[in-house]
């Protein structure tokens, strides 16, 4: 069992960053490939960034690659993204995903989740 719980998120305005934390509970966070995912208010939740368990590999949807970096630190049971150059389109709750060992690109790959939290980008 992991338990997720993300930080991060507020509102600011386009061009500015964030970074968003997610911090796990629970046993052998190393065995876990994370991801962020996003969901905006009437679409459905979509695939932003995943790393791969001792995080020798990171992978980004295409809208986000160039601006958004993925890291973790598995001694403090922790994945981060950080957002550059944000856009409006960026507007939506983000959300930090854990899946035992394989790596995985869609929401029903990922066994555990956190609630969520807000990014909102002005124009």
């Amino acid at each position: 069992q992991v338990h997720l719980v993300e930080s991060g998120g507020g509102l600011v305005q386009a061009g500015a960053s964030l970074r968003l934390s997610c911090a796990a509970s629970g046993r052998a966070f190393s065995s876990y490939t994370m991801g962020w995912f996003r969901q905006a208010p009437g679409k459905e939740r979509e695939f932003v960034s995943a790393i791969t368990r001792l995080g020798g590999d990171t992978y980004y949807a295409d809208s986000v690659k160039g601006r958004f970096t993925i890291s973790r630190d598995n001694a403090r049971n922790t994945v981060y993204l950080q957002m550059n150059s944000l856009k409006p389109e960026d507007t939506a709750v983000y959300y930090c995903a854990a899946r035992l060992l394989l790596l995985g690109f869609t929401p029903n790959e990922y066994q555990y989740w956190g609630q969520g939290t807000q990014v909102t980008v002005s124009s």
